[in-house]
């Protein structure tokens, strides 16, 4: 098989080795100016399917182009020069020497549809990342004016994008991808979520009858996970029927066994007897950030499988729609409290002038982290 050089500069951009899909699109250029008449042999292809600016140029001039009657393209390079002409307005760098460099790297002209098929499988996965970049970087945007919406949107254009990939590439078995997966990213513990994940508690500790209509917040939305056990202890009492108030709350969190040396009892009555708003309202906030951190997570995923050269298309659309379904059932909660009729709101109860937020100062006894996660 001859060995193709790189004689046009666009493709020595860095010094890492060209990847497979590079000598796919030579060896189909190359396929090409040897027989254009392939050119209705390899299905849909696109310039923009191409990786490489050049390559993408001369497939476009190709497409414009009425190939030769077959005894002139024998005889004379009629169909080189007319290829070279036309697509050197948009790249200047080519070269006639380029052009024979990819008839060089072209092994079997037959071959043509399978060089066409690894464009376009090396197209999907670029393609797929590009959109879970989009919605990492939706998921993380915190300038957004309706940051659920946007996020569940931009979620919504890859799933059609996936249902498009999976009409074009065939199933086959083995479909999920080997990646290893990557560690979530971490929840956001600020000041601010933590606030709101405390004004929860303790509003639910206030009015306990509004817990049984809010199935459809959860432990695992919290980012504290002790405040997610503690969300857990109000709700057994109020769907138990057993009174609700900050003692009854401690002696479930006992049977619980989330008092330690470290949490102090005064700390988490302290913690939940401050209400401000109703439950309904933090939970809602809770909730969105979860959807958003969950958001994150998917797209995390999904770039990883992209990264991973092993993974086929079909793997790489089994894989994302793996993860997506995790994003599906949070969005189902999600849509299930801000859909409903809001309720009335409460009176804000006025903090104590000497608190800044729902919760006892630091204790001086217990470690940093512990006052952290309780204050």
């Amino acid at each position: 098989m001859p060995n193709p050089t790189e004689p046009y500069e666009e493709f020595d951009l860095d010094d890492t080795a060209p990847l497979p899909v590079h000598y796919a699109e030579q060896a189909l250029l190359g396929a090409l100016l040897l027989a254009p008449q392939r050119l209705t042999t390899i299905g849909t292809l696109l310039p923009e399917h191409f990786g490489n600016h050049a390559h993408g140029t001369l497939f476009a001039a190709m497409r414009t182009l009425r190939p030769p009657d077959s005894e002139v393209h024998v005889k004379e390079p009629v169909w080189l020069n007319a290829v070279l002409d036309a697509a050197r307005p948009e790249a200047p760098g080519l070269t006639a020497a380029y052009l024979h460099t990819l008839i060089q790297a072209c092994p079997w002209p037959e071959h043509a549809a399978t060089y066409a098929r690894m464009i376009r499988s090396d197209h999907a996965r670029r393609t797929l990342r590009t959109h879970a970049e989009r919605l990492a970087q939706t998921a993380t945007d915190a300038t957004l004016p309706s940051p659920a919406a946007t996020v569940l949107a931009q979620a919504d254009a890859l799933t059609r994008y996936l249902e498009d990939l999976a009409g074009q590439f065939a199933p086959h078995p083995g479909s999920l991808p080997r990646t290893p997966l990557p560690p979530p990213p971490l929840r956001d513990t600020g000041e601010e979520a933590l606030d709101e994940e405390r004004l929860l508690l303790s509003s639910a500790t206030a009015h306990p009858a509004d817990l049984k209509s809010m199935r459809w917040l959860q432990a695992n939305d919290f980012a504290l996970p002790l405040h997610g056990q503690l969300f857990l202890c109000l709700t057994a009492l109020a769907h138990r029927g057993d009174p609700v108030d900050p003692v009854t709350m401690l002696w479930e969190a006992q049977h619980r066994g989330l008092l330690t040396k470290d949490i102090a009892s005064a700390d988490l009555i302290a913690l939940v007897s401050t209400p401000v708003s109703s439950p309904e309202h933090w939970g809602e906030r809770i909730l969105q950030r979860a959807l958003l951190s969950q958001a994150h997570a998917v797209a995390l995923r999904i770039e990883t499988f992209t990264d991973d050269p092993a993974n086929t298309p079909h793997q790489l659309i089994m894989g994302s729609r793996r993860a997506l379904a995790d994003l599906t059932a949070l969005r189902a909660r999600w849509q299930r409290t801000t859909l409903q009729p809001p309720t009335a709101a409460r009176p804000r109860a006025p903090r104590t002038p000497t608190v800044s937020r729902a919760g006892p100062p630091p204790r001086t006894a217990a470690p940093a982290t512990a006052a952290r996660a309780i204050r």
